[in-house]
């Protein structure tokens, strides 16, 4: 069970993000799919709002940056992984253990890491382009936090 959702604003993305992280069950999977200027970091800045977070910040560079909100958020970027070894070796696993929110961006750069029940959310579009994004949930919590959207 797909939706495909055409946003045209960066406050509409946000605002799908806080509804996406208020409707994920525990320890909820969020892969990210779309190009540079997408939108996948406005969309997880939006989650981390829900979560009452200030700020959210991509963490290209370090690739996951931890929140401690209530439940703990964990924002990962893969663009700069070479493939899923190096995402195993920072410890990946224990993030999945930890019964935290995981928004990972660049989820195409790691696709046998990805958990089988997860959210896929595919973002299209640029600029100032409005953005199809396509929600296809993977598991049965994600079927019916598609339906609540």
């Amino acid at each position: 069970m797909e939706r495909t959702l055409m946003l045209k604003t960066e406050p509409e993305m946000e605002a799908l993000g806080e509804r996406i992280a208020r409707a994920l069950p525990l320890g909820g999977f969020v892969a990210l799919y779309g190009d540079l200027g997408a939108g996948k970091t406005v969309l997880c800045r939006g989650a981390g709002r829900a979560l009452c977070l200030d700020q959210l910040s991509s963490p290209t560079f370090t690739i996951v940056q931890e929140y401690p909100t209530a439940p703990p958020l964990f924002h990962f970027d893969a663009y700069r992984l070479a493939d899923e070894d190096e995402l195993y070796a920072m410890g990946y696993e224990d993030y999945l253990d930890r019964g935290g929110l995981i928004l990972m961006e660049w989820a195409d750069r790691v696709p046998s890491a990805l958990p089988r029940a997860r959210l896929d959310v595919e973002i299209v579009g640029s600029g100032a382009d409005p953005r199809r994004v396509r929600l296809m949930p993977h598991g049965e919590d994600y079927e019916g936090l598609v339906k609540a959207l």
